[in-house]
């Protein structure tokens, strides 16, 4: 039941009914949608255009004079990002289960491409790759889901053979092995909020298939002492400990490592409970809060929409994650089951740490906001792994 067009032959679609047969295969197929997780996708999608629009109009610094600059770029990647999604759902994650090898290798030398004379620095992050236009890409968020389909795809193949029960030790071995090849390669650019998404994926998709505990205990020791070992060598950059520095007291320095996150819970509290108003935040206008269209966008809300707007927009990324969760407990074969799994932690972990790092609960670590923040490869990754959600839903067999 590989691709999309194989749901339609399990959409009781007729041949003898010709053309009507196929319109009802397909709306039968639209019917199946989850379209409480498309729609709440949207809503968020639409509320960050607005919030980019308004973090964004009075920059001059930035928009090259132009305050509809961000907006029409903004639109134009969400344009492009579902255009993916409906790609990615109509050759569907079977399809993709074979592809595999070839999206991974393409993903890795993208990656690696970073760390050659092609890559460019954007806030201290040697991340990314200019393509031209003004337009940048960051190897990092692809890598994300070929790390995923490629983890599902060799944690599940025993199991959904019938084979096993659940991977074995060397099947384990060889899905970490996939694993950290991207991360070490990121590690060296370095980004490591990119890392740290991929560290709770990886949890995510050993706890969803079913490998033993003593693999994932195993793998919280190893990067707890990484992270210790990472910081007694010194390989973090100075800004990275800076913001770190930032966390643990943001009093030691409010105008320089403690600005960002200082000016970030300003803005936010400013707002009280209903906000100060869509393009009416002093905060925000006044251009106190840095990178506010990228990884401060959820000061925007705080400020402009408040706590009851700020709210909705969490429950909104909750009703994602929760219709998310329902895809990966409903469908039939591990590889679906671990793919939703690799999600959720994604999008779970990264919005916890964008909205805590505006807060101060969290450290600065450079991460968008899911379908809201400013950012081209953000936004298609994002919708592509929507687009994958959607095919798993899609092609569950049809109850009778």
């Amino acid at each position: 039941m590989a691709g999309l067009h194989t749901s339609f032959s399990i959409s009781r679609y007729r041949p003898d009914l010709g053309l009507w047969g196929k319109l009802t295969a397909r709306d039968s197929l639209i019917r199946r949608l989850d379209w409480m997780m498309l729609g709440s996708a949207l809503l968020l999608n639409a509320v960050g255009t607005l919030l980019v629009w308004s973090a964004t109009r009075n920059r001059t610094e930035i928009n090259q004079g132009d305050p509809y600059y961000f907006l029409f770029r903004h639109v134009l990647n969400t344009g492009i990002g579902l255009a993916l999604m409906i790609g990615t759902l109509w050759l569907g994650h079977r399809t993709l289960r074979g592809a595999v090898p070839v999206l991974y290798g393409f993903s890795i030398l993208l990656t690696a491409a970073v760390l050659t004379p092609l890559g460019s620095t954007i806030n201290g992050s040697h991340a990314w790759i200019q393509v031209g236009g003004g337009f940048s890409l960051q190897p990092s968020e692809f890598a994300k889901i070929t790390i995923i389909l490629g983890m599902a795809m060799l944690l599940s193949a025993q199991v959904d053979a019938g084979d096993r029960v659940y991977p074995d030790h060397r099947t384990v071995v060889q899905a970490l092995a996939l694993a950290a090849l991207p991360i070490g390669i990121i590690m060296l650019m370095p980004d490591l909020g990119s890392v740290m998404v991929i560290v709770v994926m990886v949890l995510g998709i050993l706890l969803a298939s079913g490998a033993s505990n003593r693999w994932v205990i195993g793998l919280v020791a190893t990067g707890a002492a990484g992270a210790v070992a990472v910081w007694q060598l010194g390989l973090l950059d100075e800004y990275q400990l800076n913001r770190f520095a930032a966390f643990a007291n943001p009093e030691l320095d409010p105008a320089g490592v403690g600005y960002n996150t200082n000016q970030a819970r300003i803005a936010i509290g400013s707002g009280g409970l209903t906000g100060t108003g869509l393009f009416n935040g002093h905060q925000t206008t006044g251009q106190f809060v840095p990178e506010q269209q990228t990884d401060f966008i959820f000061t925007v809300a705080g400020e402009e929409l408040g706590f009851l707007g700020a709210g909705l927009i969490i429950l909104l990324l909750g009703i994602v994650l929760w219709r998310a969760c329902r895809i990966a407990r409903d469908t039939t074969e591990l590889y679906g089951t671990v793919v939703a799994a690799g999600i959720i932690a994604w999008f779970a972990f990264q919005s916890f740490e964008n909205i805590g790092m505006t807060l101060g609960i969290m450290p600065v670590a450079g991460l968008p906001l899911p379908f809201m923040s400013y950012g081209g490869t953000s936004m298609f990754a994002g919708w592509i792994a929507v687009g994958l959600l959607q095919s798993i839903k899609v092609q569950r067999p049809v109850s009778a």
